[in-house]
Parts: C-alpha cells; sequence; structure tokens
C-alpha cells in the first residue's frame, strides 16, 4: 500500500519539492482565497477507509526516511491533509518530528531527540540533523541551518529551514540568534509569536514555503524568546565556561507538576499593534523587533545554567557525563539543566534533569540533544552561541 501511495504522489505536483533533501516541508495551513484547492480523484475515499489508511501508515514509519511517506499523505489534497494534521500528534506526545512546525514545539519528555551539527568553515554555515551521527551515505534528515553573519558591532547567526536561502524577507525564515559586542550576551529571536491564542484569525498572512519572498510591507518579526549569557572571566582562570539562559518564551510553571509549554500548531507571522514594534530597515529587508512577554501575563520565565563539571585528577581536566554522545574535549561543551526556586516545589530529579546538552565529536561535527520544554530551534539557536568567538570568557 506504501508503494503505491508513493508512486501516486511522485506523479503529482504537490509532492514534488519532497524530492530534496534539504527541502522536506509542506505548504503551511492557510491558501490565499485567489488560489482555490484543487481536489482530486483521492479526496473521493470514504473518511473511515482515509482515517484508517493515514493511521496505520503513520504507526508503521517512526523514523526517517520512511516517515516521509507521512508527509507525503498530507500533500495529495485537503481532506488527506486534514487528516493526516489530526492523526500526528504534537512532538511532545509522540516523540517523531514529522511537520516543519515540530521544530518549534517542545520536545518529548521521557527521552531526548538526538541530533548532530555540521559546521562549514568556509561558507560559515551551520546544519543540524537528525539522528546520532552522520550517516556514510549523507543522506541524513536536515532540520535547520544557519549562516554566521559578521557585523561591526555583533554577530548574528540567521535560521532557516532549508540551507540554500538566509534571507530575513524568505518564508523559510524561522529567527537569529544576535550577540554583543564581546560574544558575552546573546538574544534568540522568534519569527513564531509567543502565543499562538494571541493570533487574529485577520492578522494571519497567507505564506507558502516554495516562494522566495512574502510582501514588501509586511516586514521579518522577531519576537524576543530567549537571553544566553556568559560570565566574564576577569581572573583569566582555565576551567569550562559559566552561561546561563532565560527562556522569555517558557514559563519556569511549565517543569511543574501538570505544567506545560508554549505548543504553536501553525508557522504565522503576526504583527501586534498593541506591542509597539521597533522598525529596523537594513538595505530591501525590513525587521520588526518584539520585546519579551508580559510576565504578569506570562508567569516567572524559565532559567537554566550549565551543570558545573567536575575535576578529574587523572586525566588533568574537567568531566561531565554526557553518556557516550560526547567525546572531544572541548570549551564548548555544555550541559543545561533548570535552576528553579525552592519555593516552586519542583522534584529534585526535575531539576538535575538535562535538558540540553552539546559536545564535539569530531572535526566540525558536534551533537545536539534536547528534551522537554525546549523545542529543536530554541536549542539549535542555544548551541550556536557556544560557536561564537569570546575572549573575554575563557
Amino acid at each position: 500500500m506504501k508503494d503505491g501511495i508513493g508512486s501516486i504522489l511522485r506523479r503529482g505536483d504537490e509532492g514534488k519539492h519532497w524530492r530534496s533533501r534539504t527541502r522536506s516541508h509542506i505548504a503551511p495551513d492557510v491558501v490565499a482565497p485567489s488560489q482555490p484547492v484543487k481536489q482530486g480523484q483521492w479526496a473521493n475515499l470514504p473518511p473511515e477507509l482515509l482515517l484508517d489508511i493515514i493511521r496505520r501508515v503513520e504507526e508503521s514509519e517512526t523514523s526517517w526516511p520512511a516517515r516521509t511517506v507521512v508527509v507525503f499523505c498530507a500533500s495529495v489534497c485537503k481532506s488527506w491533509r486534514d487528516i493526516t494534521k489530526e492523526i500526528v500528534r504534537p512532538l511532545e506526545e509522540c516523540g517523531r518530528l514529522t511537520f516543519p512546525i515540530s521544530l518549534k514545539q517542545p520536545g518529548p519528555r521521557d527521552s531526548p531527540i538526538q541530533c548532530f551539527i555540521k559546521r562549514d568553515r568556509t561558507t560559515s554555515t551551520y546544519h543540524l540533523y537528525f539522528g546520532l551521527t552522520p550517516s556514510e551515505n549523507q543522506s541524513d534528515k536536515l532540520l535547520l541551518a544557519a549562516k554566521k553573519i559578521r557585523r561591526a558591532t555583533s554577530t548574528e547567526f540567521v535560521i532557516s529551514l532549508v540551507g540554500d536561502d538566509f534571507s530575513l524577507a524568505s518564508n523559510t525564515y524561522l529567527g537569529k540568534l544576535r550577540s554583543n559586542f564581546l560574544g558575552t550576551k546573546f538574544t534568540v529571536y522568534d519569527s513564531q509569536p509567543p502565543n499562538d491564542a494571541v493570533v487574529q484569525h485577520n492578522s494571519l498572512l497567507s505564506r507558502r514555503f516554495h516562494s522566495k519572498r512574502v510582501s514588501p510591507r509586511l516586514p521579518a518579526c522577531n519576537n524576543s524568546a530567549a537571553t544566553v549569557s556568559y560570565e566574564l572571566n576577569v581572573l583569566r582562570t582555565r576551567g569550562p565556561r559559566r552561561m546561563h539562559c532565560i527562556m522569555h518564551s517558557i514559563p519556569v510553571s511549565s517543569i511543574q507538576e501538570g505544567g506545560a509549554a508554549p505548543t504553536p500548531t501553525s508557522f504565522s507571522r503576526i504583527i501586534d499593534e498593541k506591542s509597539s514594534p521597533r522598525l529596523v530597515s537594513k538595505g530591501k529587508e525590513t525587521e520588526t523587533y518584539f520585546s519579551s512577554p508580559n510576565q504578569s501575563s506570562f508567569g516567572e520565565p524559565l532559567v537554566l545554567r550549565n551543570k558545573a563539571p567536575r575535576w578529574h585528577e587523572q586525566l588533568q581536566c574537567w568531566c561531565l557525563n554526557f553518556k557516550g554522545r560526547v567525546t572531544v574535549a572541548s570549551v564548548k561543551n555544555f550541559q543545561l539543566v533548570a535552576t528553579v526556586d525552592p519555593s516552586l516545589n519542583v522534584p529534585a530529579a526535575e531539576q538535575e534533569k538535562v535538558i540540553l546538552q552539546f559536545g564535539k565529536i569530531g572535526k566540525d561535527i558536534f551533537t545536539m540533544d534536547y528534551c522537554y520544554p525546549l523545542s529543536a530551534f530554541q536549542a539549535f539557536a542555544i548551541s550556536l552561541s557556544s560557536f561564537d568567538t569570546k575572549p573575554a570568557c575563557e
């Protein structure tokens, strides 16, 4: 049955862009009224039969690249798409990366999502792949890509869904990371609004992933999602970097018993007139910057800190237990855990749980494992901060 579905979809126009490994995404939810949705002969299947077919496919294909078939099902027509989205649960519940919005959703609670990052020094790009380690046939699943851009007073990492388009006006733009002059403080900007509940239907913009640009009247939105800070090493003592992260888009209540982290269900670019945005024009591209969410309505933000390593007398170095995922000593290696107030009654096991770990395994190859409440985008942005030069922290 799966072979039949795959051959049918390869003949259709809607599945053409899925053949590219670096452009694995589907069209957004909102469709412009001037472009009517075409329904083919496969839309006439009985809903009960279609539901059973897609559910069987979703349960059988649990990993990439076989899980591409699930995405193919959502590309057939609108009825197939609606049922597929109904069956596929959020990443926190199912633990499976499926659609691009999964990269903005918090990871699973029980087991981390294991990824690795490849750095290309010649192009100043960083590619995040899904999997334990790079495969020999170069068929790894690309999740995110970033390009490092040096400016006069700061450094920026522009994050995109694809590896060949880092324009801020592109529909593949997801956000960016910006440093200060010393490289000691970084701000994570997210193109996604902090809460889907504030999105108004009349403010939604129809975004189509196969187009390169959006309306020039709508600037790229940048919502302050997190702040990453590295402590200054004033005495120039040898040792690991000390860092902490303030997650403005994640409340600390998310790690309490019964708590939940914000989980977006669709991509959108929103301009909220009440948030007093700051417009910045850079050449032909215009950006809109928003401040962090109001704490009175959002709650206290989650704060992460790097787990303190221990000194190994025999090896004469600082050590952390990466459970075999990191094999090369590097000042970039770190593990992040939550920092909570004792009055919040967060279990001790939750406080010692490693939410994000990052480390080196070879030349220009690093592993990145993350879990709830961080998303792949947030984890990738925090990890990118480790690549920037920090002379005042070492």
